[in-house]
């Protein structure tokens, strides 16, 4: 049964999907925004949301799980830079809007970015 595992597989093993989000992850804490399908940014969002509220409180620990989570250290720095200055909201830091779908398959794109 599947109660509770609402995650896309994406049509990869798990390995695979776990690189592929931390991927995605890493790319938009450096960047800041990137386009991606849609069910690739609705399944990164909360990953990425749960990581910044982890590191606006800047502990060891909260250090730790997010080089394990991101895979480098100079990535985890960045996204505790950039939770100093959503200090005041709770949770919604990550915006998705809809584009045209690409051309080549028809895939309904979006762009993913912090607000």
């Amino acid at each position: 049964m599947r109660h509770g595992n609402v995650n896309r597989k994406f049509g990869r093993k798990t390995d695979e999907r776990n690189a592929l989000m931390r991927s995605l992850a890493r790319s938009l804490v450096l960047e800041g925004r990137i386009q991606t399908t849609e069910a690739r940014a609705k399944e990164v969002r909360p990953m990425v949301e749960k990581l910044l509220t982890r590191a606006k409180k800047d502990t060891l620990a909260n250090r730790r799980t997010l080089i394990a989570s991101l895979g480098d250290v100079p990535t985890a720095q960045k996204l505790i830079q950039t939770a100093e200055s959503y200090s005041g909201r709770n949770g919604g830091y990550l915006r998705i809007v809809k584009m045209v779908p690409r051309k080549g398959d028809a895939s309904p794109m979006a762009v993913i970015e912090f607000v």
